[in-house]
């Protein structure tokens, strides 16, 4: 298992000097997700930074959306069957809300209050980069339902895998046979990759662009340093 050493030493340093404060922020549930459209590494690259806090001794959840509930696995399984019959654009947009929903009440909101950091595969910015970007539904209704739903709580990092989507589904297409999602054209996820970078220019203070057309060393090395940079913000 790789080591952190970069936080690490951050870290201790902190703690040497403000000790008290730096372990009651830290003790703080914290809410990270990692967003990017296909074939980014995303399953890989969360259990790194799993591992990285853990060695902090920093309780995580690993969890996924659409998912992470039984419930929400069954929502997932329609979602992502490409043999179902065609859901329509605001079919699908409230079945992952309403998969949210129970995410948020089972999951999310209980882990963040007993002080655990959540790391979610996909939150609210897939909703808006696949529905609102790929699909077109307008920005306007996903945030009706993301107020009403979430109320002021949103992720403290998000962390944007990105790719030319040619790259990914190139690397999809390797693992076998595509989802409901996967089979879309080309232009579907430009379109996807738009909105997510478009949301990252729009708030640099909580989102984060990592390039994964690198070696993996590479991408765990800024995995680490954003890690090492919203640690020393938010103690």
């Amino acid at each position: 298992m790789r080591r952190c050493g970069v936080i690490n030493c951050v870290v201790k340093a902190i703690i040497a000097r403000r000790p008290s404060d730096v372990m009651v922020s830290l003790m703080k549930g914290r809410f990270i997700t990692l967003e990017g459209s296909e074939g980014v590494g995303k399953t890989t690259n969360m259990q790194f930074i799993k591992s990285c806090l853990e060695q902090l001794g920093i309780e995580c959840v690993v969890t996924r959306e659409p998912g992470g509930t039984s419930l929400g696995e069954k929502i997932r399984a329609l979602l992502l069957d490409r043999d179902s019959e065609s859901i329509d654009d605001y079919a699908e947009l409230l079945l992952i809300f309403a998969a949210r929903a129970q995410h948020l009440a089972r999951i999310i909101k209980p882990a963040l209050v007993r002080g655990v950091w959540v790391l979610c595969d996909r939150f609210t910015d897939a909703t808006y980069a696949y529905q609102g970007g790929g699909r077109g539904v307008p920005d306007e209704s996903i945030t009706v339902l993301e107020n009403l739903l979430q109320g002021d709580l949103r992720p403290d990092l998000t962390i944007i895998l990105d790719i030319d989507p040619e790259i990914g589904l190139a690397r999809v297409k390797e693992r076998g046979e595509f989802d409901r999602f996967e089979q879309e054209q080309l232009h579907f996820f430009q379109r996807v990759r738009s909105a997510y970078l478009a949301r990252a220019a729009a708030d640099t203070q909580r989102y984060r662009v990592v390039n994964v057309t690198r070696t993996l060393t590479e991408i765990q090395s800024d995995l680490r340093q954003e890690l090492d940079h919203f640690i020393q913000r938010v103690q």
